[in-house]
């Protein structure tokens, strides 16, 4: 009797340990994150907070390092959450990769020039007034940034572009009026909503399906496995070579279409050649089990989660210091709402350390959502889902659909996880037949957490219109503060 209540006082008092060890890891986050945002504040105001309006860009300047902490926070765990949730990195190991990489991306292939309205959803011509539009762009990109702390804080991974548009539109409206804004433009995002996940989960699970049919079904998984996972492995590599030429490097390199295709064909046949060997070599003395299998897509997808970083580093960079640099010039400039503006180097920089940082100190939350709490993942699955999400800004963007990166992913999660709770309870989980009779009588089982759909699915859809009205309230509250 008196053992068990030792152990459970040792329970408590570890237990309360652990609490206290949490706390102060999160304030110690805290700190380092106020740090950041003082240095740039500092660096605004001794370098870039000149002239009348100097007050301005230092205020930008630090929303726009507090939004791209956000975005470090919440939108890159749909880069490294896979490969994390399948055991292929460690949590730190997938962290540095993807700090890294956000960073190169951001710096190498962020671009020189940034639309000064998001999207274009805006009428440049609507808000003329310098001082009203810089109010605007500022209403923007902080409403954007709270709805993403706010989100982060409650486990749900949101599309950053969606926020930065809720956040013009609404600041746009309060400042301009609804005839402002392109409501053509606005219904395509809409429609993105279902487009971008419904895309990434069906092609998800039809990689996964295809995995499961021409290897994992088979009775002999390791010579299925010489033949096929050197075809996808060149399909991976052929994919992201197009992906980073069409979105990573568009900034800095424009590629037709005939020479995008020869490079993703080229980049395919040559990793085809100097995979094969390496796969027929690493499978000999495996054991013929899914589990060995597994194990062969464990480099691809490291590779694929550095160069997802990559890519979303050179374009959701601009969510973060669009605005500000929008700001910049309209406090510099004679014009307000110029269609395109220089993209100053200091502003480049915060936004690439700010989404480093933000995902160092906030990001694990978001990677533990989507690579373990929606459904398992093995390596296969997670290489399904990065080749998804590859694939789909693809394909949307030669068809002109509007797709979230950040939907395509989680979306490709539920579509395995879906897939394998499908082939589950039909019996179709494995190569062996099982009597319909059995079937029946077994218990269903569900390998999606319902929860986290439901959280996402409603975080997806007032994200547009909760930044909106957060931004257009901001506006209000700022403009007649400062200007009435």
């Amino acid at each position: 009797m008196q053992e068990h209540k030792v152990d459970v006082d040792l329970k408590k008092l570890q237990g309360f340990q652990a609490g206290v060890a949490k706390q102060n890891k999160t304030m110690t986050n805290l700190g380092v994150a106020l740090v950041f945002l003082v240095l740039v504040l500092l660096y605004a105001s001794f370098a870039q907070g000149h002239g009348h309006l100097g007050v301005f860009v230092i205020s930008a300047a630090v929303i726009g390092a507090y939004m791209a902490m956000n975005i470090g926070a919440n939108d890159v765990a749909n880069n490294i959450g896979p490969a994390v949730g399948s055991r292929a990195m460690t949590m730190v190991g997938a962290l540095v990769v993807a700090a890294v990489f956000e960073a190169a991306g951001a710096l190498i292939a962020g671009g020189d020039v940034v639309s000064t309205i998001q999207k274009g959803i805006i009428d440049p011509k609507g808000i003329e007034d310098q001082m009203v539009f810089i109010w605007a762009m500022m209403s923007a990109l902080l409403a954007a940034a709270l709805w993403l702390n706010l989100a982060t804080w409650f486990g749900a991974p949101v599309s950053t572009t969606h926020s930065i548009v809720g956040g013009v539109v609404g600041a746009g409206i309060a400042a301009a009026g609804a005839a402002s804004v392109d409501w053509a433009k606005m219904g395509a995002i809409v429609a993105s909503w279902v487009i971008s996940p419904a895309l990434g989960g069906l092609i998800a699970a039809g990689f996964l399906l295809f995995i499961k049919k021409m290897i994992l079904f088979k009775d002999d998984k390791l010579a299925a496995s010489r033949t096929w996972v050197p075809v996808l492995v060149a399909i991976m590599a052929g994919t992201f070579a197009m992906y980073l030429v069409m979105k990573g490097f568009k900034h800095i390199w424009k590629a037709d279409t005939a020479m995008i295709w020869l490079i993703g064909v080229g980049s395919g046949v040559a990793t085809w050649v100097i995979t094969k060997p390496l796969v027929a070599r690493a499978s000999i003395g495996m054991e013929n089990r899914r589990k060995s299998v597994a194990t062969l897509f464990t480099m691809p997808l490291i590779c694929s989660a550095a160069l997802l970083s990559f890519a979303h580093g050179a374009n959701d960079v601009a969510n973060a210091v669009g605005p500000l640099a929008a700001i910049v010039t309209a406090a510099t400039s004679t014009v307000a709402g110029a269609s395109k503006i220089a993209l100053p180097f200091w502003v480049m920089v915060i936004g690439a350390l700010g989404i480093s940082i933000g995902l160092m100190l906030f990001g694990p939350k978001l990677i533990r959502t989507v690579g373990e709490k929606i459904t398992k993942l093995n390596q296969m699955r997670a290489f399904c889902v990065a080749l998804s999400a590859a694939i789909t800004v693809i394909a949307a963007s030669w068809l002109g659909l509007p797709v979230s990166s950040t939907h395509i992913a989680v979306g490709g999660v539920f579509g395995v996880g879906f897939l394998r709770e499908y082939l589950n309870n039909r019996g179709k989980s494995s190569h062996k037949k099982i009597p319909a009779s059995e079937i029946k009588t077994r218990e269903r089982r569900r390998l999606v957490r319902r929860r986290e759909l439901m959280t996402i699915a409603a975080a997806w859809i007032i994200t547009v219109p909760v930044s909106a009205l957060l931004s257009a309230a901001l506006y209000l509250a700022l403009y007649h503060s400062f200007e009435g």
